[in-house]
């Protein structure tokens, strides 16, 4: 392939990071061409939390009017003991906490979310996308980057940014530190009609339960019509390189020593499908020449604090930055966008880790929990200010 008839900007992966970042680089003038391997772009899952921190970045991104119309709008967000059925602690997201960070807390079905940037990028003269696309070698060049795919095909590009997710094709490029870490937990998840939702179910909240190596949470999408669980435990029964291991039957042991609301919420849990919870630990380096990371490539996380979206959407805003402020230096751009990313990604993936620690305490340690979650008032937010008061 000659020198002029590379791509300028190849994206491998298109998620909600990947997605993200060829609107953040078109925002730049730079045009973004995005390769996903599936047959269509789609988003595995159900549920989705954005914070302050990512809604900022979704407006920055051009998206943010469009994504309102199908946000859940909760009024707080609250804590309960999944074995006594107390109410521990809670945050209120109503005014005061809108008026601080400036943007709110919303909860939605995360196809809804890729939905809206696929629509946006469809819309935008700079964006090319491709399904069926699935890379398996990337070979830095220096100056840029030639990836082959499975269909045998190739292509050149001047720069490129992994967006392949946990099992990044890319990073093994970067950082190559074998594979994800298993927490040994497992979730399993979904959506019920409305209708269906258990009784007492709190429509205009999103409940976290949390108990001895287990919790459950609970929130609406799709404008009210759905109602998005799931259920998180230990499995006492891990082994390594099987798939034998955080059954039904583990999910039904763990949550049926719960309070009789837990019980019956999780009756109604789906059962097809089981996601073992992985993570990696944080990197010093995200780049290689013209070759860089981006969300679950570069920093995958634990979900018990509901960052992983929010922190690719930080990313791409932070990459569209840099390639615009270095023009076509992508080199250039690559290392200043690292830079602060890899520092607060970090923290954010070590608190992930400390909170599940929190959340699955045992004995005495949940009374403890309890006491000192329960000083704390409805509306105070200092805590989360480092995280949700991220504006780039």
């Amino acid at each position: 392939m000659t020198r002029s008839a590379r791509i300028p900007l190849l994206i491998v992966g298109g998620g909600i990071g990947g997605l993200a970042t060829a609107l953040a680089a078109s925002q730049a003038g730079y045009p973004a061409h995005v390769v996903e391997k599936a047959e269509e772009f789609a988003e595995i899952g159900a549920g989705l939390q954005l914070a302050p921190n990512a809604t900022r970045m979704l407006d920055r991104l051009g998206i943010w009017d469009e994504i309102r119309k199908h946000a859940i709008f909760p009024k707080r967000l609250v804590l309960m003991d999944a074995v006594s059925g107390q109410h521990i602690t809670s945050l209120n997201l109503g005014a005061k906490f809108l008026e601080h960070f400036g943007y709110p807390y919303i909860v939605m079905h995360r196809g809804d979310l890729l939905t809206v940037e696929l629509e946006a990028c469809r819309r935008n003269s700079l964006v090319t996308l491709e399904n069926n696309r699935e890379a398996v070698r990337i070979e830095d060049l220096g100056d840029g980057a030639r990836v082959e795919f499975a269909d045998g095909s190739i292509y050149e590009c001047d720069a490129l940014v992994g967006a392949d997710g946990l099992w990044s094709c890319a990073r093994k490029v970067v950082h190559d530190d074998a594979d994800p870490v298993p927490a040994q937990f497992v979730a399993y998840r979904g959506t019920i009609p409305i209708e269906e939702a258990p009784p007492e179910s709190e429509f205009d909240s999103v409940l976290l339960w949390v108990g001895p190596d287990l919790h459950f949470v609970q929130y609406c999408v799709r404008r009210g019509k759905l109602f998005n669980q799931v259920a998180v435990f230990r499995s006492y029964h891990y082994k390594e390189s099987s798939e034998d291991w955080g059954t039904v039957d583990e999910l039904d042991e763990h949550f049926g020593k719960m309070c009789p609301r837990v019980r019956t919420a999780v009756a109604k849990i789906k059962r097809n499908r089981r996601w073992p919870m992985l993570d990696r630990l944080p990197i010093p380096n995200w780049t290689r020449n013209r070759i860089t990371l981006l969300g679950d490539a570069a920093h995958p996380m634990l979900q018990y604090i509901a960052q992983g979206a929010c922190q690719a959407l930080e990313d791409a805003v932070c990459l569209g930055d840099n390639l615009k402020k270095y023009g076509g230096d992508a080199a250039r751009a690559f290392l200043a966008y690292q830079e602060p990313r890899i520092e607060r990604t970090a923290r954010v993936q070590n608190i992930a880790r400390l909170f599940g620690e929190i959340k699955h305490v045992h004995g005495v340690s949940i009374q403890l929990r309890n006491a000192l979650l329960a000083k704390r008032t409805a509306d105070d937010i200092e805590y989360f200010e480092w995280l949700y008061g991220y504006k780039g």
